[in-house]
This record gives structure tokens, sequence and C-alpha cells, in this order.
């Protein structure tokens, strides 16, 4: 840091300018993460981190680094690595609004886009890099992104990264930072191949857990209703007349029962929207975008969307498919709930199902409450 940090965020000490942008952004008090995490990062230790999506963890290392970097150096200084390209745009505009009056400069690095204007920004300097593993070693090997500088890396979703089969590129990418860094991993899980990775490519690092298990899922309310596979477009249309203006995300196993959904939903007038993995990272954005702000009522998802996306407001979650195991229903059903807000998040099961939610139930651990929808005489 080049300046004390003389401003508060409630009992931490921190930059005065991250202070203000905090103040602007309307953050009370830290979440316990960012409480236990901050201190560590600030203290230049590795750090391996438990902490679900929800928590607050972006915050939680965002603000050291913001805190440690040189703005007027033009060259990367910090590098974080995620699974997903809209966790990459959402990390890069929380990054944006919390280092606002320090001026610092980030960049998102995400393939499905053209090249160029990344290469642009690359060149003009950038001390903050937030990117998925596949684009971020093009660049490299392009010779348009260069980790000489970089003095932190920090995975998030480190166990999602794994999942989703980017190992070997994370290894890769670890190797050629430098040696002398800070390295941090958040996960929501600490599976072995998580512990080996961080084992592997940090020194000593400071562990925390935050709410391990279910985090999020005790301020949900938990409800299942037992519907004919053919009547859930109408039960779907009743509980969206409930719920007329709160946001909803409705989840479904392919991109074709997405389309049918939306198409079904668009016909009864719904201001509703489709994001799946066939969609342009433009058309997801900009769906993401009216979503957020309240113009898109109903979005309908894949799995695509149960992690990575930051979305606060989300009122109520839809598993209009049953989820395929009790982690896909965590990640499902945390979408609401956030960071200890209530939320409600309903469970359809239709009359192949009963078995199948049955050993769901007893995986999950929350209690659940039967509905029945007015369609069949409530």
């Amino acid at each position: 840091m080049t300046e004390l940090a003389t401003g508060r965020f409630g009992t931490l000490e921190i930059h005065p300018d991250i202070a203000r942008a905090i103040d602007e952004l309307g953050f009370m008090a830290p979440t316990p993460v960012q409480q236990e995490a901050i201190p560590v990062l600030r203290a230049g230790r590795d750090l391996f981190a438990q902490a679900q999506t929800g928590t607050g963890k972006t915050a939680a290392f965002a603000i050291p680094i913001i805190e440690r970097i040189d703005p007027d150096e033009k060259r990367p200084q910090a590098l974080v690595v995620v699974p997903t390209r809209e966790l990459a745009v959402q990390v890069t505009r929380e990054f944006g609004a919390l280092g606002k009056f320090r001026h610092t400069h980030e960049v998102a690095i995400y393939g499905g886009v053209p090249y160029g204007p990344q290469e642009r920004a690359l060149k003009r300097g950038v001390p903050i890099v937030i990117g998925t593993p596949g684009r971020l070693l093009d660049h490299i090997d392009r010779g348009t992104l260069l980790l000489d500088g970089i003095r932190v890396v920090v995975l998030d979703e480190a166990d999602r990264l794994l999942d989703m089969g980017f190992a070997p590129d994370v290894r890769k990418l670890l190797r050629l930072c430098p040696i002398k860094r800070q390295t941090a991993l958040f996960s929501a899980t600490l599976s072995g191949e998580v512990r080996d990775l961080a084992h592997r490519f940090t020194k000593d690092p400071a562990q925390i857990a935050i709410d391990p298990g279910q985090p999020n899922l005790n301020a949900i309310e938990q409800v299942y209703v037992e519907v004919l596979d053919q009547d859930k477009p109408r039960a779907l249309a009743e509980l969206l007349r409930r719920w007329e203006t709160d946001q909803v995300l409705v989840f479904r196993h392919t991109k074709r029962g997405v389309d049918k959904l939306y198409d079904d939903l668009k016909r009864r007038g719904q201001k509703v929207a489709a994001i799946h993995g066939d969609l342009s990272q433009r058309e997801r954005e900009r769906t993401l975008d009216q979503f957020r702000s309240g113009d898109i009522k109903v979005l309908i998802a894949t799995n695509l969307a149960a992690r990575g996306l930051h979305i606060e407001d989300i009122s109520h979650v839809i598993n209009y498919d049953l989820p395929e195991d009790a982690d896909t229903f965590t990640h499902r059903v945390g979408r609401t709930g956030r960071a200890g807000e209530a939320g409600v998040a309903v469970t359809f099961v239709g009359e192949w199902d009963i078995d199948e939610f049955e050993r769901l139930r007893a995986k999950a651990g929350v209690p659940f409450r039967r509905e029945v929808m007015e369609l069949y005489g409530r």
C-alpha cells in the first residue's frame, strides 16, 4: 500500500478511497468472510478459504488487492482466475465499483468474444486481470499478457474450476506466475483435489471456513409441489401470478427445455428471458442486465446459471425440473436467500420423480413444506 489506511469498514481499517466507495455502495459492515480474509490478505499471507457464493467473498479479496496494487504501474499486478465468463464479468464490475476512487483499472479476459478489445486493454496497461483459464493462456501464448509483475493470484470458485476440467490450465497458469507472490484459493467445498491444489501452490496458508455445509439454506423457505408433468406450465403460471412483482429464476435441465418454456411463458404475456450455453456472450450479458434491472421478471436457465452468477435480488427459485443431485440442488436454490436475506425455493415433483425427490430431500438436510396448487382444487 502506498498510503496509510485510515478508512473504516465496520471494525476493519481500510484505504480511505475504498471506504468511500463502500459507503457509496451502501455496505453496512463486513460479512464474516470479509472480516476474516481481509486482514490475512493485507498481511501478505497465502489463504485457503471455504466460502459459498453470496457470502461477499469477491470483496474479501478485491479490497486487499485494490489497496496493494499501484494504479500508476501499467502492467498486470493481480490475477484472478474464475471458471466462467459470467463470473469474470461480475468480478470485474465489483473491482471497478470498489476501486472507483483509487482509479484502478481492471479487465475481464474470457472466450467467446473477439481478442481485439482485450488485447487493446492489455496493451494500454491494466493492473488487475480477471479471466477464465483458457483465454488467459491464449493471451500469454500471443504475448499480449505478461505475468512477470504479478504479485497476487486468486483462484475464485476453485472447486468449480476443477469440476469443469480446468485443472491442467490452472496449474500451468500458476507455474507461469512469479514464485514470489501471494496466492489465495476460495472454494465452496474442500475436496481432495482442491486441497491438493492448495498444498502444491500455496506456502503455509491461513485457513478459514465460512458456513461450511449448507450455508444460506436456513434463510430459504423450501416448498415442494407435486404436479403432473403436463401441468407444470399451468402450475408455474399460477405461482408467477402470486409473485408478479418479484424476480424469479427458473431452472430446467436442457437448453431445449429452456427455450420451450420461454416460448410458453412469452405467449402468456410474461416478461421473461432465457439463458443457456447457445447464447453469445453479448446476449447473455444483455439478458442478465435486463434481469438485474427488473425489466425482466422471470429468467429461465440451465445449470449454467446455478453458479458464478452474482445476482443479488432473486426472491424465488423454481426447480421446474428436479435437480440431478443434492449438490446441484444447493447451488440452484443458493441463488436466493443471499447473504442471509429471506428467499423461497419451490421444487416441482412430477409423477416420475417421487422416489428421486425423497432421496434428494434426505441428502439436502433441510425441511420442506408441501403446497397444493389451486389448479388441483386447493
